[in-house]
């Protein structure tokens, strides 16, 4: 395990406790606390749980203090290290001097002044897990206190976060039922499309249609009523003649009556 990173919250130095298992005996000890002054790195506390478990503000502070932040502990070359919190009472240099610590690490890592940011919230975190541990020293009651505020806002953001990472995959479901009703709807918007331009061909060829059998009508009529005024004018000129005719046979019949009349009256004289 490769130790933990530097943090805000103030730690006693390390502890080793040494694992000797070539050629022990039955009645060694199995764990060897060997104190040791440096150290090059210090590590990052673990996680808070959601709910501490309830305290005791008459216990030594020492005690409080391991149970509201708990020692942490990592492997290196095959020997597990352990650390504690501090134990030793903070003065107003030290509250300024973390105040600094803080907005040089803010800087340094690059956090954002605005919304979502895993490292601000990390820092702010172990900026007030020191402020507990600082205030434990001073008053017990006060920093068991304080340990649920502290636990209190971690459930909230841990709602917040189990919401959001829900709100996500809903929109993400969404987005991809969406996704497959546009292609759906694509799909659809294509096939209605050709439905169009084939029902605007048929009616196309309709009109056309339409449009032949109106100039033949036209043209047939015309023919019609051509032949029609012919025959008129055929019945018109043959009613003419007709009438002519029978003028003409009238005069012939009055002429040929007296004829007959002189020649009757010959016929008496003679």
């Amino acid at each position: 395990m490769i130790p933990p990173a530097d943090s805000l919250l103030k730690y006693d130095n390390p502890v080793l406790i040494s694992r000797n298992t070539e050629r022990r005996s039955p009645k060694s000890r199995a764990l060897k606390a060997i104190p040791q002054q440096t150290i090059t790195s210090s590590p990052v506390p673990p996680p808070p749980k959601p709910k501490s478990p309830p305290l005791d503000a008459s216990k030594p502070a020492e005690e409080i203090l391991n149970a509201i932040l708990p020692p942490r502990e990592w492997m290196e070359n095959n020997q597990l290290w352990i650390q504690q919190v501090s134990s030793t009472p903070s003065t107003r240099m030290d509250v300024v001097h973390l105040q600094e610590e803080l907005d040089m690490k803010l800087q340094q890592r690059q956090a954002r002044e605005t919304g979502i940011c895993p490292v601000r919230r990390e820092l702010y975190s172990q900026c007030f897990d020191e402020l507990i541990r600082q205030v434990t020293i001073n008053c017990a009651e006060r920093g068991v206190l304080l340990l649920r505020v502290r636990d209190e806002i971690h459930m909230t953001i841990s709602a917040y976060q189990t919401l959001y990472e829900s709100s996500v995959a809903f929109g993400m479901r969404k987005a991809l039922q969406a996704e497959q009703g546009k292609s759906d709807m694509e799909k659809r918007i294509a096939e209605l499309e050709q439905e169009k331009k084939d029902l605007e061909r048929q009616v196309n060829e309709q009109k056309a249609k339409c449009e032949a059998i109106e100039k033949r009508e036209a043209e047939r009529r015309q023919v019609e009523e051509k032949k029609h005024a012919e025959e008129i004018q055929f019945l018109k000129r043959t009613n003419q003649q007709l009438k002519v005719r029978n003028v003409n046979f009238s005069d012939f019949s009055g002429t040929r009556r007296i004829l007959f009349r002189t020649h009757k009256m010959y016929l008496l004289y003679d």
